[in-house]
């Protein structure tokens, strides 16, 4: 029997019994997990408020074994409030549709539990806490999230030189098969011609320049996102169920 202890963003919760809850988080420590909180719905629990979807707390699980991640699922026993965004998010639809696609993300790409995902995880701290300030559009907190979620996960795409022969830019194709802009010579079946504005967006978004990416119209951002989503969808291989909520411009 072993007490761990570790800090994360709460991804989702399931109903268990009567008054409990299973709790999936992405922590810094131990990646994704999964844990019983026991009496949780009870109306009087000041525990269950702590872990609500897009609470960054700190967290003391209770596992059988000397592994955090076992056969059974280890038991949430304390938990500390870091930073509860949700008060930031759940108020604001077009704030909580990119949130929940931002949770959403974060867990499909940790697909094996008790597995360390560092930077997935300070990204969606990060992109959290600034959806949660509305310091930018929430569908572009949203889009350089999953492109920087790909990026981290080995799939970043290439907005400038050519994503096949490296060919400076810029580059007028984009292939989401191919990995991003594609020289005339490169290009392949199925490229597609977007818009100088919505690469660039895109570019932005992914390197971090907001001053760029602010002032976008909304015409290249709906294709800016476009591009993000189908890229998104062939890497994850299949797409992401909260993307058909979010607010476009």
């Amino acid at each position: 029997m072993s007490l761990f202890r570790d800090d994360g963003i709460v991804l989702r919760t399931q109903k268990l019994g009567e008054a409990d809850r299973i709790i999936t988080l992405l922590t810094r420590g131990h990646g994704r997990v999964r844990a019983v909180a026991r009496g949780v719905r009870r109306t009087k629990s000041k525990f269950g408020a702590r872990l609500e979807p897009f609470s960054h707390v700190d967290v003391q699980f209770f596992a059988r074994g000397s592994e955090l991640i076992g056969r059974g699922l280890p038991l949430c026993t304390q938990s500390e409030t870091i930073a509860a965004y949700g008060g930031g998010i759940v108020t604001d639809y077009a704030r909580y549709t990119a949130g929940t696609a931002m949770l959403e993300t974060a867990e499909r790409f940790t697909d094996h539990e008790g597995e360390p995902a560092v930077q997935q995880y300070l990204l969606l701290v990060g992109g959290l806490r600034t959806l949660a300030r509305g310091e930018h559009a929430p569908h572009l907190v949203l889009d350089a999230f999953l492109l920087r979620s790909l990026a981290v996960n080995g799939y970043a795409p290439s907005f400038v030189n050519c994503a096949k022969c490296g060919m400076p830019g810029p580059n007028r194709f984009f292939s989401v098969a191919a990995g991003g802009v594609v020289c005339a010579e490169c290009r392949v079946p199925g490229s597609v011609v977007p818009s100088a504005e919505a690469i660039g967006l895109l570019g932005a978004l992914l390197t971090g320049d907001w001053a760029t990416a602010d002032a976008c119209e909304a015409r290249h951002v709906r294709e800016g996102s476009g591009l993000v989503s189908a890229y998104l969808h062939w890497h994850l291989e299949r797409g992401l169920r909260s993307l058909r909520y979010v607010e476009k411009t």
